[in-house]
């Protein structure tokens, strides 16, 4: 009796080691100190001493029920982009810079060509949000997992100097509310995706009119990272007063987390695009367009407040960046909460 008979294959787990490598390496910063492979990730904090009062900020979260279409669609390299984005959004939410993040992959059998893939994946999100991949860890779970699934998850370090913040606390009535584009449905609400669509391969490979692809390939797109519009507007001048990231709960549970008592966010759903992938959701499922909007991102990934002055500038900054900026309402005075019209 050994090892790789009750179930877990080390070799596989030095492979898949191996194969990440080049990918974890082009996440590199300077402030990483030694290399992939030891017992933790090791970053300098010498350069945040410029700051009168460093605020270290974290996020950690996975891509939900999101991995099953992973699995079906057997395409495994944009996955880990999701875990990253899902962490680095709600850090930037805070006004915080990403430094490093970390990853976990629990599988029923290490496949170390399937590992690699979803670290790529990671590695990607990485780069895209100019963090370093400093560590994670790869964990067989023979008898616990199917041998051909995954689940994936990490968390993101960013840091923040405290006067910088975003808070949400200086929101008043008469601030406007801009949104920023999503890619798609994103990680979150896939539990009711897949009661909506039978998530099987001929299902996933149906070609769509209206989306202009595939089900599946309008379904996996990547959830949208938002570090360099924020980077953007802050170096636009820009102070943002409150940022709320559209995950699971849609608009109704997280735009209220960005207001302080006495504010009231109101925004106006035809202001901005909708994927066609939402309206057919809706369709298809039956589904009321206050459950869409309480579980979905239905096209804005994230909702700024910014003080009417800035509004102009603010769009301009998000579109240097590469995203799409929207006017989507306003604050009022009134109940904490969000109202949609």
């Amino acid at each position: 009796m050994d090892y790789k008979s009750a179930g877990v294959d080390i070799e596989a787990g030095y492979r898949s080691v191996e194969l990440m490598k080049k990918y974890v390496a082009e996440t590199m910063r300077p402030e990483v100190l030694g290399s992939l492979g030891g017992f933790s990730g090791a970053f300098s904090l010498k350069a945040i001493k410029e700051m009168d009062d460093p605020v270290l900020l974290s996020g950690t979260d996975g891509c939900g029920t999101k991995v099953k279409l992973a699995f079906v669609m057997d395409k495994h390299d944009t996955i880990g982009i999701d875990a990253v984005a899902m962490c680095v959004n709600d850090v930037v939410c805070a006004g915080g810079e990403p430094l490093f993040f970390l990853d976990y992959i629990a599988c029923g059998k290490n496949y170390p060509e399937k590992i690699a893939a979803i670290v790529k994946g990671v590695a990607e999100g990485c780069k895209m949000s100019d963090c370093a991949l400093v560590g994670g860890e790869t964990a067989e779970h023979p008898g616990l997992m199917p041998e051909d699934e995954y689940d994936l998850a990490g968390f993101a370090v960013g840091v923040a100097d405290r006067k910088e913040m975003i808070t949400g606390e200086t929101i008043v009535p008469g601030d406007v509310l801009i949104g920023i584009a999503s890619s798609g449905v994103h990680s979150n609400g896939f539990s009711l995706v897949r009661k909506v669509f039978d998530i099987t391969k001929e299902n996933l490979d149906t070609y769509y009119d209206e989306l202009g692809r595939t089900l599946g390939e309008a379904l996996i797109e990547p959830t949208r990272i938002y570090v360099h519009a924020l980077k953007s507007i802050k170096k636009a001048g820009v102070r943002i007063k409150g940022c709320s990231h559209i995950t699971g709960g849609g608009f109704y549970e997280n735009v209220p987390r960005m207001l302080p008592d006495g504010a009231r966010a109101v925004i106006e759903t035809g202001s901005f695009k909708q994927p066609p992938i939402f309206k057919l959701i809706k369709e298809k499922g039956r589904i009321e367009d206050q459950m869409m909007y309480n579980t979905f991102n239905m096209g804005l990934g994230m909702v700024l407040a910014v003080d009417p002055a800035d509004a102009e500038k603010t769009m301009n900054a998000i579109k240097e960046a590469g995203d799409e900026p929207y006017k989507v309402g306003v604050i009022e005075a009134g109940e904490k909460g969000v109202t949609l019209c």
